[in-house]
């Protein structure tokens, strides 16, 4: 398969396309190495896909010296012009759109980066696809889409119009166009609504690194709504395990004749905030001064992933325990960061 991977620079986006080139797949992988969080750690997972960082220039394609099946070239959705034309030349077969303005707090601060990249940088995505046809396009939503919802666990059944943030709101507007341009032009399109993800080569900008960090140099941990939260923490070696078994399973057409899906993707056993601080501190060895803060503006009590429709479709199953999960975390962050 000839798979396209935007976001390829991320943290899902990077697992996703080493397993893809592990599995003998010719991946291309995209992105705009943006400046959310430090770059250097975008570059860095790109080195160990066997791009080195002095390659990487706008709108070149750059051949991996470590998988001779690992292209990369600097591209960003938002450019409409360049977006079609890498569609054209390069013909791809699968898409897996990961790309995104990430960050339900950052949504506060920037608005306009989310409606750039999230809302005009997906039309992008879907234009391509319907010009030139891709055997299937899944592309990443998320459990903030749940906003105020209060049934748990959460399913793909609850109604998602109530959210929180602005970036559940264009995350919501995804799975609208994404549905409407499956109508439209029988695209075979899969939305993954993805729960909190955690593991080597993570976010800085959300818990886990922050946490880490705050331990490795012996600092205090804001630990919002007096740490009475709950994630479906969900190790990103099981999700990239769903998003693959995802890909090769191309929707077929529903009781509407659309040949449109949308999944939740996460572990499916809520963990308690205070829990993974626990076992985090275990992990490192050491225990961390808390700052216990009120509910921060965006935030949600609680996510519980429903997973049914997903394990009985594609054999889904997540098999990393938080003790593992976060024990290879902290082996990799100590490793990096030294």
């Amino acid at each position: 398969m000839k798979i396209l991977v935007t976001g390829a620079a991320g943290f899902i986006g990077y697992h996703t396309c080493l397993r893809l080139v592990k599995q003998g797949h010719n991946v291309y992988g995209i992105d705009n190495i943006n400046d959310y969080y430090d770059p250097k750690l975008k570059f860095d997972r790109l080195n160990e896909l066997g791009i080195q960082s002095g390659s990487i220039s706008k709108n070149k394609k750059v051949k991996s010296f470590k998988y001779k099946n690992f292209v990369f070239q600097h591209v960003d959705i938002i450019d409409n012009c360049q977006l079609l034309d890498l569609f054209r030349t390069e013909k791809f077969g699968y898409v897996v759109h990961l790309a995104a303005q990430a960050g339900v707090r950052y949504s506060l601060e920037n608005p306009d980066a989310y409606i750039d990249s999230n809302i005009k940088g997906f039309l992008n995505i879907l234009e391509a696809s319907r010009h030139f046809p891709v055997n299937h396009l899944v592309y990443a939503s998320s459990s903030s889409v749940y906003g105020l919802n209060k049934h748990q666990p959460f399913s793909i059944e609850d109604r998602v119009d109530e959210p929180v943030s602005l970036y559940a709101a264009t995350k919501k507007s995804n799975e609208l166009m994404a549905h409407s341009y499956s109508h439209l032009f029988d695209i075979p399109i899969t939305g993954l609504r993805f729960f909190t993800v955690y593991g080597p080569w993570g976010r800085p900008d959300m818990a886990p690194m922050l946490f880490a960090k705050a331990m490795h140099k012996n600092e205090s941990i804001n630990v919002f709504n007096n740490g009475n939260l709950e994630r479906d923490f969900t190790f990103i070696d099981d999700i990239v395990d769903g998003v693959i078994k995802v890909l090769s399973h191309i929707p077929i057409k529903n009781n509407q004749g659309l040949r449109y899906k949308i999944f939740n993707i996460g572990n499916s056993k809520p963990i308690k905030l205070m829990d993974f601080i626990y076992n985090l501190e275990k992990a490192f060895n050491k225990s961390v001064k808390k700052i216990m803060l009120p509910m921060q503006d965006g935030d949600v009590y609680s996510t519980y992933a429903d997973v049914t429709d997903l394990k009985k479709i594609t054999g889904y199953k997540p098999r990393t325990t938080l003790k593992d999960g976060i024990k290879k975390f902290a082996v990799w962050y100590k490793g990096y960061y030294n």
